[in-house]
C-alpha cells in the first residue's frame, strides 16, 4: 500500500486544505460567537416559550447523525465502502430531519399539532420582537449551515457511490466530516441558549 510522506507534493497540499479549511472555521466562531452575544445581549435572562421536546428531539437528532459522520469517515480511511456509503446516507438523512424539525415545526411553517402538545402552540414570529429576531437570526443561519452540510455530503456520497475515493485519497470527506461536526458543535451552544438558560418572558 502507498504511503504518503511529510515530503510528497499531496502531503503539501492536505497540510494547506486543513489550514484553510480552519481559518475558515475562525471566521465561522466570530460569527456565531456574534449571535451569541446578541442573544444574551437582548434576552438577558429571559427566553420564549419554545417547545422542549420538540428542541430535545432535533438536538437528539443532529447529535447522532455526527456519530454517523464520523462513522463515514473512519470507514472510507479503512476502504469499508459499504459502511461508508450507508452511514452517508444516514448522516444525510438525520440532517434533513433535523431542518425539518427547525423550519418546519419550530418556526410553524407546518400547521400540525405535535403528538406531545397538549394545546396549539404559539410560535414566534420573525416580528416579534427581540425574541422573534434573535431566534430567526441564530436558528436561521444555522439552517443554512445545516443544508450546505446535507448538500456536502450528498456530493460526498454520490462521488463516493462512484468509487472516487480511497483510503489514501479521501480529503473530500475528511473535509465534509470536519464541516459537519463544527456544525453541531454550534448546536450544541445555540440549544441551551435558545432553550434551556433564563426565564420564560
Amino acid at each position: 500500500m502507498a504511503t504518503i510522506t511529510t515530503t510528497h507534493p499531496t502531503y503539501s497540499r492536505l497540510r494547506h486544505n486543513r489550514l484553510g479549511l480552519w481559518l475558515f472555521f475562525l471566521s465561522e466562531v466570530f460569527l456565531f460567537g456574534g449571535l451569541l452575544t446578541m442573544r444574551f445581549r437582548l434576552w438577558g435572562n429571559t427566553r420564549p416559550d419554545l417547545d422542549q421536546t420538540l428542541g430535545l428531539i432535533v438536538t437528539s437528532v443532529l447529535l447522532l447523525s455526527s456519530l454517523f459522520m464520523n462513522r463515514a469517515e473512519m470507514a472510507v480511511a479503512h476502504d469499508d465502502r459499504r459502511t461508508f456509503l450507508s452511514s452517508t446516507l444516514l448522516t444525510g438523512i438525520l440532517g434533513t430531519l433535523f431542518l425539518v424539525g427547525v423550519v418546519a415545526f419550530e418556526w410553524g411553517l407546518v400547521p400540525v399539532r405535535l403528538p406531545w402538545q397538549q394545546h396549539e402552540i404559539h410560535h414566534i414570529r420573525p416580528g416579534d420582537g427581540v425574541y422573534g429576531a434573535v431566534l430567526y437570526a441564530m436558528t436561521g443561519l444555522h439552517a443554512l449551515h445545516v443544508l450546505s452540510g446535507v448538500l456536502f455530503i450528498l456530493i460526498v456520497g454520490l462521488r463516493g457511490r462512484a468509487g472516487r475515493y480511497s483510503p489514501q485519497d479521501h480529503w473530500a470527506v475528511e473535509a465534509c466530516a470536519i464541516y459537519w461536526h463544527f456544525v453541531d458543535v454550534v448546536w450544541v451552544f445555540f440549544y441551551p441558549a435558545l432553550y434551556l438558560i433564563g426565564t420564560v418572558g
